[in-house]
């Protein structure tokens, strides 16, 4: 049993040392990464159509917000149409038909496309839209996106090549000083927005329309074969199924778009759920496709990462459940204990990554005081990621086991800074099972780190300290935000 417990530790300690060798691969990639030659810019009688989607689902606080901010494009007025695709049940759809008639009074070609069953979710308000959308191209912006004013003089003009069927943008944070989580979530996507994204590209392997702050070429969704419900995440569904036509995504670091992160830990849950589920969805049904494509084999390998990604979660909460199981029996193994000092590897290749990507957002100068915070931030954004490990861990294994869920929408409040408005509580949110579990994994961890003072043996002692200090915060904020 003993030695039973050590391999799979082992094994899940090497299947996160690998997801790090791919990660260092990234940044190695990024490190040699090259700005996209810029286009000619185009005059403005020679700028296409162009349709802004705008999906929406119960947003009141953001939905105004969000209308006025488009049609402040600086865009001839008579090359875009804006739709809100409005599948709300409240106020929304009401604040929303206002706003379009103020607009369209003004002379913008503006209408609410409401729908009443959300068949589909965000996949089918988009496939509805397309269906009546009048231009080449189609941007698409979330709720809480506030894109600047040139995005689509920014944008538009890569697509004089052929071959470009989506231009992504890099997403930034309204209100990343609002509290300890937005600014830890801040962080974890700045790295997905640096080093993923352009290491990806710099390395010619597969990326992601990241379902927000992008645009597309029309025939490009239509000869992937268009928005499909199936998955949580139906943007990198239909990101693979275009790059696998040879459409190609351009990435554009230095174009910024701002948005709203979630500010209560169920909001956090539900996104975090929804982006690990549809990740694990896909990877069910792509890795058949990309196994059997004539890819570069490190284009696939990275592909197949990328689609699995998610599983690091179910890695590192085996992990750590694997660690308890194992500490009574460590005098029978007759090993060096300090080779498990081999996981600090893992941190070490985490923590560069982390570093790098946001070290080079941070303004000039640099100060010791940013990057003394930096350095500080990163062991809160481990026993954040630890303490939502399980919560993530279940989402991943009902996508691998094809368990359907519906799309659960992320609060925004229209938060700017640390300016929040004032919004009803609503009702309280039901004690799930999941949250019960957190709290007893909490305890589970805490009696670890009492077994290495009675065993002697403090191996697993930091581990356990993370681990019974994210699950506890996890459980005591996500309680607090019922």
């Amino acid at each position: 049993m003993s030695y039973l417990l050590f391999g799979l530790y082992i094994f899940f300690l090497a299947f996160i040392l690998a997801y790090n060798v791919l990660q260092f691969n990234l940044l190695f990639h990024y490190t040699r990464k090259k700005k996209p030659a810029s286009p000619i810019p185009l005059g403005e009688n020679a700028r296409p159509f162009v349709t802004i989607q705008l999906p929406l689902f119960n947003e009141p606080y953001v939905a105004e917000r969000l209308v006025d901010n488009i049609v402040a494009m600086e865009y001839p007025r008579d090359r875009f149409e804006v739709q809100i695709l409005d599948d709300s049940t409240d106020e929304t759809t009401s604040l929303c038909e206002k706003k379009a008639e103020q607009y369209r009074n003004q002379g913008f070609d503006i209408k609410v496309i409401h729908r009443t069953d959300r068949s589909g979710y965000k996949a089918g308000a988009l496939s509805e839209g397309l269906r009546q959308a009048k231009g080449e191209f189609v941007a698409i912006f979330d709720a809480d996106f506030l894109p600047d004013k040139r995005f689509l003089q920014n944008t538009v003009p890569y697509f004089q090549d052929s071959k470009v069927g989506v231009v992504q943008t890099r997403w930034t944070h309204l209100n990343e000083n609002y509290s300890l989580f937005t600014k830890l979530q801040a962080l974890q996507l700045n790295v997905h927005f640096t080093i993923e994204q352009m290491g990806r590209k710099t390395g010619q392997h597969f990326l992601q329309f990241n379902g927000t702050a992008g645009i597309w070429r029309k025939r490009a969704i239509e000869d992937a074969g268009g928005w499909k419900a199936d998955t949580l995440t139906e943007d990198l569904d239909l990101s693979y199924r275009a790059q696998l036509k040879n459409w190609q995504i351009v990435y554009l670091e230095d174009v910024e778009a701002p948005a709203e992160l979630p500010v209560e830990m169920n909001g956090i849950r539900s996104q975090q759920f929804r982006w690990m589920k549809g990740g694990a969805e896909n990877a069910r049904r792509m890795t058949p496709i990309i196994l059997r494509s004539d890819l570069h084999v490190t284009t696939k390998l990275h592909a197949l990462a990328h689609l699995f990604n998610s599983s690091i979660f179910v890695a590192v909460l085996m992990l750590a459940v694997t660690s308890v199981a194992l500490l009574p029996c460590l005098d029978n193994l007759n090993i060096d204990t300090r080779f498990l000092g081999i996981s600090l590897l893992g941190l070490a290749g985490v923590a560069t990554v982390f570093f790098y990507a946001n070290i080079n957002l941070l303004p000039r100068p640099l100060s010791v005081q940013q990057v003394l915070a930096l350095v500080g931030y990163f062991p809160l954004l481990l026993v954040m990621s630890m303490g939502l490990s399980f919560h993530n861990s279940v989402a991943v294994i009902e996508g691998y086991a094809g368990i359907k869920s519906s799309f659960v929408r992320t609060p925004k409040y229209n938060i700017v800074g640390r300016t929040r408005l004032k919004t009803d509580k609503g009702q309280k949110i039901p004690i799930s099972n999941n949250l019960i579990i957190e709290g007893l994994l909490t305890l589970l961890f805490t009696a670890g780190l009492l077994m290495s003072f009675h065993f002697k043996d403090y191996s697993f002692f930091v581990f356990h300290l993370m681990l019974a200090f994210g699950f506890g915060s996890v459980f005591v904020v996500s309680w607090r935000d019922r």
